[in-house]
């Protein structure tokens, strides 16, 4: 607790509090700003990168495993095997696994949260617009 003769935190002029805003803070250098976006955008490169090579390999390994199955279900026709049973279902799972990580990778809320926005502001004003035009006319 501060002492009578100390001055509370703060600037004395205003009576505000010593604490900053969290998600603001002024910066003396423009190149502060300036360094912080590109590490940002660097941070959003390198996570594109590493998403795109992600796909790559999904992509590459999808085959694979589609062929590997058709083969495990040749080989289960001719013999009731309880470990291609299990094989079988693993490739199953694997699958699942990669079609949804490569569906993921084409629809994500992120792609249509602009659009979806732009469409309700512009719904808005239009109907905004057809109240006057309506109330002009009649």
């Amino acid at each position: 607790m501060n002492s009578p003769s100390e001055p509370p935190p703060g600037d004395a002029k205003t009576g505000q509090s010593g604490r900053k805003n969290p998600d603001r803070q002024p910066s003396a250098d423009p190149g502060d700003d300036l360094e912080r976006s590109l590490a940002e955008v660097e941070r959003s490169l390198q996570q594109l990168k590493e998403r795109y090579a992600d796909i790559q390999r999904y992509r590459h390994r999808l085959p694979e495993l589609l062929q590997r199955q058709e083969q495990v279900k040749k080989e289960l026709r001719q013999t009731r095997s309880p470990q291609l049973r299990e094989e079988l279902r693993l490739l199953q799972q694997e699958l699942e696994s990669i079609e949804l990580n490569l569906e993921s990778s084409l629809v994500n809320w992120g792609s249509f949260k602009e659009p979806f926005w732009q469409a309700v502001r512009f719904a808005g004003i239009g109907i905004c617009v057809g109240w006057i035009l309506k109330s002009c006319a009649g």
